[in-house]
Formats: C-alpha cells, structure tokens, sequence
C-alpha cells in the first residue's frame, strides 16, 4: 500500500511539473562579466568589443575592453563573435491575462462596464502563463500589461517575465490609463438593413461628451468632501496630478486631433497614443503637446487603398525620422503569441527607414522613457537594471536571435519553455527517421 501511495506522489508530481512553469531563478549571488561581445546599448550606440559587469542585480560596468585594464569580477561569461542587448520591452500586452481564448476561465482581459479606471490588470496577472514563458526565448523580458474593453478599459501596470506571482513580477505599478476613443464612423449592419459600407458615426460627438463629463465629475469628486466612496473616480486621483500617464487607444487623423484638444482641456500631462495608423498626418501637433506614439505593429496590410503596401513597415520611422518619440507594440489578430516577434517587427522598421541601432531603440530605450521606467532599464547603462541578454546574433532578425543566457534583473533565467520542448521532441523523431 506504502509503494502504491509513492507511485501515485511520483506520477502527480510529474504531471504537476509538465505543466508547470520552470522555477523563478534565485536572486544573484555573486558578480558576473561579459566580455568580448559587440554590445548594443539601446540609445544608438555600441561598443564592438565590450566589458559589461552587474552584481547584486545593477549594472556596474559598461565599457571597451580594449581600453581598460580593470579586473573582472566574478563568473566571467566569454562571448566573443556574440551580441548583448538590453531586454526587450513589450508595451500594450495582454499577456498574463489571457492563457486560452477558448476556455473562458482563463480570459481575465475585460470587464463589464464601460468607464472602469479603478480596474487594475496587474492583480489579475498570471505569472506562471506558459505564453509569458515562452517570450523570454526571443528576448522579450518585460512588458506592459493593459486591460482591454470599455471606453476606459482600466489601469495598466508594467511587470518582469520571471515571477512567482504578480507582487514579485511588478516593476511599476499602475503606471498608466488606458483610454479606447470613440470612432467618428462606423461600418453599417447589413443584418440590420442597413448600408454596409462606411459612414459617419451619428454617436461620436455623444461619446466623447460622455467621456468629458466621466473627467469633469471625477475631478468635482476629488476637489469636494464626499462622504460615499466612488472607486472609479478615486483611481482618476494620479492622472490628474500627472502621476499616472494616459493611453489614448486611437488610428484616425481626426480622432488624434480630437485627442489632442482633449489632453488641452483636462490638462493632461502625460499622453501616449497606441496604434496611431494615421499618426503621420498629425506630427506638427504630436510634437507641439510633447506626445509619444505606440505604433502599431508593423507586420499587417495597409488599411487604405490610398496608401503603398509597405507603410506599415514605413511608418515608425516616418515618425521618428520627424522627431516624435515612437515605440512598438503588438496587439491585434492572435496579440499574445505574436508578442514574442516584436523584435523582428523592429527590425522590419529598421529596413524601412531607420536603421537597426535607431529601430533597436523602439523596444528597448525608447519604450521605456514612453512607459517612464527608462531610470531603471532600457538601455545598458551603469546604474540600471541588470535585464539584459546575449545573442550568438541579431536579435532583430530571426535568423540571428538565438539567446545563449538571458538576465533579469541580475537573475539567469531559464530559456527553456514547453515549446523549446516539444523543438527537441519532434527535431529527435524526425533525425532518427533520416537515419
């Protein structure tokens, strides 16, 4: 009977492992240096032949090994013919959200409501998502997790890929709000009788007074002595300090504009737009207000007959090319699988029209000043961060980005997943076939 209970622990044990994520890696213990790699800082510059040297999770050293004589310290790791990059950051995720879009328990992205500030995604963040695992692979070590749904979906917090549970995972929390704007048209319902093509939205100016209003009660609510509590209107406490940064979800020329005027009048001080496909029709006015864009991804098809099939691999540096501050990010069809391209859709943007040291900043550097966390990561740079990994090439082409360790926040995690798995599974059966 004893035997009988040992194998039944052991087989529920194996069980519980195959579905598991790999253990959080153990908090760094002794210094390590990089030598010899070509390390790419993330602010445009690189050092061919490189000394990089972090303990106790901080980057203590970043210089030219040919220049110094300074002694190494600690594990010493040769990469000499390899890359290190600061990690890659992922704005506008739902990763952690979202395990099966089949299987609604595990679809936690959206609530019911439509002005939902006080929603915060990070609670609700699973730090043991095979999906999150499976970023780190491709350099991808952080990310912005954002609610979606509603016309204020709720409040974004920005976390770190190796965690035991979302406390451990936090690298800022409740960093922004995240704002769905209105579209000035819509698409007619040929269910209902009606014109199937485009026309102007009849509802749009009523949406955005509604949204007006919301902004103009939560700040009567704060200014007075309420004795009931709005939770709601509590979490609108740091966008108007200027704490908390706004995320206007948002494509359309006359919808940024709109946006635009709508910063000026609540007196917004930090606004972001995500998407911006028609951003580039705005750029005098984005510059004028001090206003970054999250540029969608750049791997889809135009959206207008009018415009070259390539402009959305054109359009993040058609932006910065005119000096607005833009980042990358990835929602859309299949969001959270997708994630781990994104450094190949920089190095999409990279070959039209920016280079790879300026689309390397789209995910590294860049991101971080836009989610404003660049004093902690984004760059390799002494005094940040230890996040950061090696690559035996380009990390923004796929033919290159194959990590050999990566490092958050001083830690060596595992680079392993279940996908890596299954790769080593199938790659035995079908070389044993070829024999």
């Amino acid at each position: 009977m004893k035997m009988k209970y040992l194998v039944l622990l052991a087989l529920f044990t194996c069980v519980g492992n195959s579905f598991a994520q790999q253990t959080p890696a153990s908090k760094q213990t002794e210094a390590i240096t990089i030598v010899g790699a070509t390390a790419h800082l993330g602010n445009g510059e690189i050092i061919e032949n490189s000394l990089i040297i972090f303990e106790d999770g901080k980057i203590t050293q970043v210089m030219d090994a040919t220049a110094t004589k300074m002694q190494y310290r600690g594990r010493i790791i040769e990469a000499e013919g390899k890359h290190v990059y600061p990690g890659f950051i992922a704005p506008n995720a739902t990763l952690g959200l979202v395990e099966i879009d089949a299987v609604r328990a595990t679809d936690d992205e959206d609530e019911i409501g439509s002005m939902l500030p006080h929603i915060r995604s990070l609670i609700a963040y699973n730090a043991e998502s095979k999906l999150v695992e499976s970023m780190r692979p491709n350099g991808v070590l952080m990310g912005q997790i954002v609610p979606r749904g509603g016309t204020i979906s709720g409040t974004s917090s920005i976390v770190q890929f190796d965690a035991w549970n979302w406390e451990d995972a936090v690298i800022k929390e409740d960093d922004g709000l995240h704002i769905n704007w209105p579209s000035s048209f819509t698409r007619g319902r040929w269910w209902a009788g009606e014109d199937p093509g485009i026309k102007p939205s009849e509802d749009y100016q009523e949406d955005l007074l509604e949204l007006e209003e919301f902004f103009t009660s939560a700040k009567a609510y704060l200014a007075g002595n309420n004795k009931k509590t709005n939770l709601a209107y509590d979490a609108m406490k740091n966008v108007f300090t200027g704490d908390k940064r706004v995320y206007i979800h948002v494509d359309g020329k006359k919808e940024i504009l709109d946006a635009i005027d709508f910063k000026q009048k609540q007196e917004i001080e930090h606004l972001v737009i995500v998407g911006g496909y028609e951003a580039h029709k705005a750029i005098e006015e984005l510059k004028e207000n001090n206003i970054s864009v999250l540029v969608q991804r750049p791997h889809d098809q135009p959206n207008s007959e009018d415009h070259d099939y390539d402009f959305p691999y054109k359009l993040a540096g058609i932006l910065h090319n005119k000096g607005v501050l833009v980042a990358l990010e990835s929602s859309g069809s299949m969001e959270r699988m997708n994630t781990r391209n994104l450094p190949f859709y920089a190095g999409t943007a990279g070959a039209y029209g920016l280079g790879k040291e300026e689309a390397l900043k789209l995910i590294t550097s860049n991101t971080a000043k836009i989610l404003g966390i660049d004093d902690m990561v984004g760059t390799l740079e002494k005094g940040k961060t230890a996040t950061l990994f090696i690559s035996e090439g380009d990390a923004l082409d796929m033919r290159g980005n194959i990590l050999t360790h990566a490092f958050i926040q001083g830690r060596e995690v595992s680079l392993e997943t279940h996908q890596t798995e299954l790769y080593q599974r199938y790659k035995e059966k079908y070389d044993s076939a070829s024999k």
